[in-house]
């Protein structure tokens, strides 16, 4: 996803999108503040949290195309895990106190297996109770660091890759013998990998949580083009080019999110108008892009006046 194509004005601060690779022990909002001051704009937000232990790709808006994360956040992810059977948590990851540790020395790698092909396809999934989910206008962590008793409802899940890599018996810490369990997971958004872990080892009869996590793809894009994360974490100038030229100007960074439908002078002139257009006949969104490869707007197909149009939802010219 070069960007060397499409120029920018060097002064005012970019529209787009732009993908790092976080780093472990900082915050989803940690790395925005950081980059709005390494772009020098207020102007940026992110799509789908990390969580402070897991690393890899985080994409954010930048300018306008912050509009466009809405259609980032729905997409499905790929991620490397480790996940240690025996011991389990408060927060379902090794961030949380061990709060039961049965070991898993009878649990034989084959179980393992099992265990995992229960967790793939289309499943119900109780998410972690410590996680940003809101109940009654509150944080579900927060009640629960409050010391109340908390109760996710399931929501549906897809799981389109559960792959074990490796199996490997252990000691942790306390002397609890215990499995680490590699494996790579592909599921759609809205997945809790912490409760994959948890319940592998509920499964199991053993307890499991989540050690290390890596996220290396969101929807199109994936870690290899993810801006590396000491450009951040080392960054000494605000603003800051390297970050500045690592922003995927929007009409690319479109491409990579939804299907593309070209316009002409004339439906571009529409379109700034906010007028609707006809039909693009597609089932999902649609990137508009004008006659100098510019992204004009977000377009939907909708019923109106007895016939399908297609609705300008998101104008950004």
């Amino acid at each position: 996803m070069s960007t060397h194509e499409h120029e920018r004005p060097s002064g005012d601060p970019p529209d787009g999108l732009l993908v790092l690779d976080k780093p472990a022990g900082w915050t989803s909002h940690d790395v925005v503040a950081r980059c709005r001051r390494l772009l020098g704009t207020k102007k940026v937000g992110h799509a789908g949290t990390l969580d402070p232990m897991a690393t890899g790709v985080l994409v954010l808006g930048v300018g306008r195309a912050t509009r466009l994360l809405t259609y980032v956040v729905g997409a499905d992810k790929t991620y490397e895990a480790t996940i240690r059977l025996g011991q389990d948590t408060l927060t379902d990851d090794a961030e949380g106190e061990i709060t039961a540790a049965r070991g898993a020395c009878d649990v034989a790698p084959q179980a393992v297996h099992d265990g995992v092909a229960r967790l793939r396809g289309d499943i119900q999934q109780v998410p972690s109770a410590v996680s940003a989910i809101k109940i009654q206008g509150k944080r579900s962590y927060a009640r629960v660091r409050a010391g109340e008793e908390v109760a996710l409802a399931a929501r549906p899940v897809h799981i389109a890759q559960f792959a074990i890599h490796t199996i490997t018996p252990g000691a942790a810490a306390d002397g609890t013998a215990v499995l680490d369990v590699t494996a790579t997971v592909t599921c759609s958004s809205g997945t809790y990998i912490r409760a994959l872990a948890r319940d592998l080892g509920a499964h199991l009869g053993c307890g499991g949580h989540l050690t290390a996590l890596r996220r290396t793809r969101v929807g199109g894009f994936p870690i290899a083009g993810a801006l590396p994360q000491e450009a951040i974490t080392e960054a000494d100038q605000a603003p800051s080019p390297r970050v500045r030229d690592a922003v995927v100007p929007s009409a690319v960074a479109a491409e990579h999110i939804l299907p593309v439908r070209r316009v002409g002078p004339e439906e571009a002139a529409d379109l700034g108008h906010g007028r609707w257009l006809a039909p693009t006949g597609s089932p999902e969104p649609v990137a508009a892009l004008g006659p100098g490869g510019e992204l004009l707007a977000i377009l939907r197909d909708e019923e109106r006046r007895g016939g399908l149009r297609a609705r300008p939802v998101i104008v950004f010219a």
